[in-house]
C-alpha cells in the first residue's frame, strides 16, 4: 500500500511539474509515436543490454522501453519524459507491474539530465534533435564503451558499430537500428 502513495505522489509531483528536471522552456524533440513492441525488444537486443547495467530512454513515450529493460532485462532503466500525461501513464503502468526499484521516469527535459552513468542509451527522435541537439550532449558526457541505440534516424557524425533493417515488425512497417559505441 505504501508503494501506491509513493507512486501517486509522484505522478501528481511530475504533472504539476514538481519532479520537472531541468530550468526554462523545454521543447519536444520529436512527436509520441511509440516504437512498436517488437522493436523495443530488438532494440534492447542490439544494444547488448545486461542485468544491472543502467540504461536511459530518451524520450520515452508510454515507458515501454524502460518497462521492458526492466523486466525482462533486469536493469536499471530510466526514461525521461517531457510529456506529463505520458508521464503518469509511464509511471502507473510501472506500479502495476510491481518495478518500482528498476524502472523510473522522470519528468523533464531530456536535453537537462546527466548521462555518464549510462551503459546504453535509446534514441527515437528527429533527426534535428539528434544531430543538432542530442548528439553533443551524449559526446559530452557519455563514457568510453557506453552504447546508444537509434531506431530509424542516424547520428549523422558518428559511425555505426552495426546496422539493422528490420522489413517488417508485424504491422508492415520496415524500421532501421544504428548501433553505436563510444
Amino acid at each position: 500500500m505504501r508503494a501506491g502513495w509513493l507512486a501517486a505522489w509522484l505522478c501528481v509531483a511530475a504533472a504539476t511539474g514538481g519532479l520537472r528536471a531541468g530550468d526554462g522552456e523545454a521543447a519536444k524533440l520529436a512527436p509520441y509515436y511509440p516504437t512498436p513492441q517488437t522493436i523495443v525488444g530488438r532494440m534492447l537486443q542490439l544494444g547488448g543490454l545486461k542485468a544491472g547495467e543502467k540504461v536511459f530512454d530518451l524520450g520515452s513515450g508510454d515507458g515501454r522501453i524502460v518497462i521492458l529493460a526492466a523486466e525482462k532485462f533486469h536493469a536499471q532503466a530510466v526514461g525521461i519524459e517531457i510529456d506529463a500525461d505520458l508521464c503518469r501513464q509511464s509511471l502507473a503502468r510501472i506500479v502495476k507491474l510491481g518495478i518500482e526499484k528498476s524502472a523510473h521516469i522522470v519528468h523533464g527535459d531530456l536535453l537537462a539530465q546527466n548521462y555518464s552513468s549510462a551503459d546504453l542509451v535509446t534514441v527515437y527522435l528527429l533527426p534535428d534533435s539528434i544531430n543538432g541537439k542530442v548528439q553533443p550532449l551524449l559526446d559530452r558526457q557519455l563514457k568510453k564503451g557506453a552504447r546508444v541505440v537509434a531506431h530509424d534516424f542516424e547520428f549523422h557524425n558518428w559511425t555505426p558499430e552495426k546496422v539493422v533493417n528490420i522489413a517488417d515488425d508485424g504491422d508492415g512497417r520496415s524500421h532501421t537500428l544504428f548501433l553505436y559505441r563510444k
